[in-house]
């Protein structure tokens, strides 16, 4: 069945739109937005102290009924909620296990009683000072991968009970290993060992899975799925092209990155502020990189202006991703509605810099990015509510602008 399902989606990909096949994911949602995992991690020697942890994860703090009543007057219709495995590993927070577990149950009670529908994203982050391990660990430890895949089982059993038209759960949040060649064949091995596990805990979840590549449009492409006999799945890739526009000031990106602020959406509506961000970043680097550092720096940053540099190139650069995905569901028969961007988004303000996104910026971007999705039918989630690319909130709990907010309220029905 599977293999006439892929020929006939197949026979029906007219210009590469995907038709709904008869057979589909039971989970259905077109417009997220990424919750808070931690905006501020705690130490993981804290980790043993039930009040640091719980309840779990972050968010459910600080949002009640009426924050998720703005999300679905606004025009969304799921949550992606980043869950950190990692305290599940440690043996400082060991015994917290099972209230960890209903924690997560009881918020994804909280969003579905509220009307929203649930994507769980296991969500391992690159190890940190106060971390024992990270995503590349977890990938490498043959031991440790071993308790994700406990985690796994765990959380799809827990995950199992509830409704598969509400909640859908993601295995694994962008794996860090290379898109092509080896790298690429040990990721396709390591996710279906996840998928088996989880699927086994879980029959009738939807399962959301991604490609190796930091979960990239390139990873998903690498992914063979015809390895996964299974109907009830949606593939998610995640896009924040170009990346000198959307993680511009980020400390945690890269080392030249930190230096460039204040690039407009687009740069060529935005003439003399673009110029004027330019030459204030290479006045940065100049005088704050190190050394031996600052041509090279200077020379990156030279390279991706010149890809953004014109309308035609910008959005040659948007669409690179979508197209590639395309050209893989197309070969593979995989349905539009099986198909999610997880992840997209602009930068708003880093953790301790002044400087704050022209509000208009960010939201004229997602309005572009979103309208590629769903002219494919692609189901899609906003990187986040809070924090670095605050949609709802800044730090510290203060409101973001309202911008992007009003521009989803604006789109036009999910047809």
């Amino acid at each position: 069945m599977k293999t006439v399902k892929r020929v006939l989606a197949a026979t029906l990909a007219v210009v590469l739109i995907l038709q709904v096949p008869a057979y589909a994911a039971s989970f259905k949602a077109h417009r997220g937005l990424n919750l808070d995992q931690w905006n501020i991690w705690p130490q993981e020697s804290d980790w043993g102290r039930r009040n640091v942890l719980l309840p779990y994860p972050e968010w459910r703090r600080t949002m009640d009924a009426d924050d998720i009543a703005l999300l679905r007057e606004s025009g969304f219709d799921f949550v992606r909620m980043p869950v950190d495995p990692l305290p599940f590993l440690s043996r400082r927070s060991r015994h917290l296990r099972e209230k960890l577990l209903a924690s997560i149950a009881d918020g994804v009670d909280f969003l579905t009683g509220n009307g929203m529908k649930v994507i769980v994203d296991l969500h391992p982050i690159p190890r940190g000072q106060d971390r024992f391990a990270g995503v590349e660990e977890i990938l490498a430890d043959e031991n440790l991968f071993g308790q994700y895949l406990d985690l796994v089982a765990d959380l799809a059993q827990t995950l199992g009970g509830k409704s598969p038209e509400t909640v859908a759960f993601e295995l694994m949040n962008e794996p860090v290993m290379g898109c092509e060649g080896e790298d690429a064949r040990r990721w396709n091995t390591l996710l279906t060992r996840l998928h088996e596990t989880a699927r086994k805990a879980a029959p009738e979840t939807t399962l959301v899975l991604n490609g190796a590549c930091w979960g990239s449009a390139e990873g998903l492409a690498a992914l063979d799925p015809d390895a996964f006999d299974d109907e009830n799945l949606i593939w998610g890739f995640h896009s924040y092209a170009p990346y000198i526009l959307t993680h511009q000031g980020a400390l945690w990106a890269g080392d030249f990155i930190k230096y460039v602020t204040g690039i407009p959406y687009p740069p060529h509506e935005h003439e003399a502020q673009f110029a004027e961000a330019v030459e204030a970043a290479k006045a940065r680097i100049a005088e704050n990189a190190p050394v031996l550092r600052k041509n090279g720096m200077l020379a990156y940053l030279d390279e991706l202006l010149a890809e953004i540099d014109t309308p035609e190139k910008l959005t040659a650069m948007i669409n690179a991703p979508f197209k590639i995905v395309d050209a893989w569901a197309a070969e593979h028969g995989i349905a539009s509605d099986e198909i999610i961007l997880s992840e997209f988004g602009m930068i708003r303000q880093e953790y301790g810099n002044p400087y704050v996104m022209e509000a208009q910026w960010r939201a004229d971007f997602t309005r572009d990015v979103t309208r590629l999705a769903e002219e494919r039918g692609y189901a899609w989630a906003l990187w986040g509510y809070g924090g670095a690319f605050g949609t709802v909130e800044a730090f510290g709990g203060e409101k973001a602008e309202p911008n992007i907010l009003d521009m989803v309220k604006s789109l036009p029905p999910v047809q």
